[in-house]
């Protein structure tokens, strides 16, 4: 199966463009989605989470607290290796499974930190990586407006993300998305037509 990786930073529009092939008939494999299945209440991944950290990861409801793991981890560089070295396997092996079972003619595999989480091994399935790129103060406006959180917040996540020009040294494929949807989507025809014929060549 011909895999593409699909990246950018937050706030760049990784998720419409993931759309967008989504209703070319494209599977999408979204390793954020993933993530969050991963450590479902009654999880294995879930267990071995609160084996190393201890009960305190979870809600009253049995669920991962995310925010009390993601105010701990953000101080202490060696709990979020920890915990990367619990989910990432869980992640890869689900992302594995999701592409295997696809019947279109390519995949796309949707990783915000595609490039920087070598330990997941995500860009180890891809043989194409397609960066979506984005001016800075654009990624801050969309990411604040969507998500709900500070622009410092933002700029923080910012700060400890690939940074551009490394993200755009690794990609085989840029698109720019500083205008309308519909010139962003104008540039991803012509490369939904050679990922076809890249699918077909390959098998």
């Amino acid at each position: 199966m011909f895999v593409l990786g699909l990246t950018g930073g937050i706030g760049s529009g990784k998720s419409k463009v993931s759309e967008w092939f989504a209703e070319q008939g494209v599977t999408v494999v979204d390793a954020d989605v993933l993530a969050r299945q991963v450590v479902a209440k009654g999880s294995k991944t879930l267990y071995q989470i609160v084996a190393k950290f201890g009960d305190w990861v979870l809600t009253a409801e049995d669920e991962l607290d995310r925010r009390a793991m993601r105010e701990y981890i953000f101080a202490r560089p060696q709990a979020l290796m920890d915990l990367e070295q619990i989910t990432h396997p869980a992640i890869r092996h689900a992302a594995k499974q999701q592409v295997a079972a696809a019947t279109s003619p390519y995949v796309v595999l949707v990783a915000p930190l595609l490039l920087e989480a070598s330990e997941a091994g995500l860009a180890n399935l891809c043989q194409r990586v397609l960066v979506i790129d984005s001016r800075e103060d654009l990624q801050v406006v969309r990411a604040s407006t969507r998500d709900g959180q500070t622009v410092a917040s933002i700029e923080r996540i910012m700060a400890n993300q690939l940074s551009r020009e490394a993200r755009l040294a690794q990609a085989d494929d840029v698109v720019t998305n500083n205008a309308s949807l519909a010139e962003l989507y104008a540039q991803l025809e012509p490369l939904h037509q050679r990922y076809l014929a890249m699918a077909a060549q390959s098998a």
